[in-house]
């Protein structure tokens, strides 16, 4: 496992980085031996330390977690316990998808990140800029999958929303988070059967 530490504006130290590299392989491997690479990035938010875990338990599963606490220990315990409880919720599902061959009609897309418009803005430069600006451009995959898997693949990496090509009958699929902590989905070949 290719296991990175990383520090936003905060010295890792390394009786910190020794703890990390002890404990989290062992949690990670009861569940997943080969996980394929775990990153684990400490940030300090006024009086709090707070821990983002991602870890890549197969090609394109990421599992992730985030703890906050008045210590790095204690928010490093926290986002791994959430990292643990996502992994034991869906282990058998997980472990089923993970000897699946890989799907071939995976359809690849590109995946943009946008910057947000100034605040400040007269008509005229409004005008002239219809485009948005683009920050970063990057390759991905909208994968075949069930809504089932969709939502555990949603709830495992804890992001806001899952794009998919549904197994059923081929459209594409988007699942979301609600705010109310339900989950939305979304499929638009359901109106055109009606």
């Amino acid at each position: 496992m290719n296991l990175s530490v990383k520090g936003k504006q905060v010295d890792i130290g390394t009786a910190f980085r020794e703890h990390i590299e002890e404990t989290l392989p062992d949690s990670i491997g009861k569940y997943f031996d080969n996980a394929t690479d775990v990153t684990v990035t400490l940030s300090k938010e006024g009086h709090a330390f707070e821990v983002d875990i991602q870890a890549h338990v197969s090609k394109r599963v990421l599992v992730q977690g985030s703890g906050k606490g008045a210590d790095a220990y204690i928010a490093l315990d926290v986002a791994s316990e959430h990292v643990l409880k996502r992994l034991r919720r869906y282990k058998r599902r997980l472990r089923d998808h993970k000897h699946r061959l890989p799907t071939a009609d995976a359809v690849q897309a590109r995946q943009y990140i946008l910057q947000p418009e100034p605040e400040v803005a007269t008509e005229n430069e409004a005008a002239e800029s219809d485009q948005p600006i683009i920050v970063a451009e990057m390759a991905t995959f909208v994968e075949t999958m069930s809504v089932g898997e969709a939502t555990m693949r949603l709830d495992l990496s804890a992001q806001p929303v899952m794009l998919f090509r549904n197994s059923s009958h081929g459209g594409i699929n988007l699942v979301y988070q609600r705010p109310d902590g339900n989950i939305g989905w979304v499929d638009p070949t359901l109106s055109e059967e009606a």
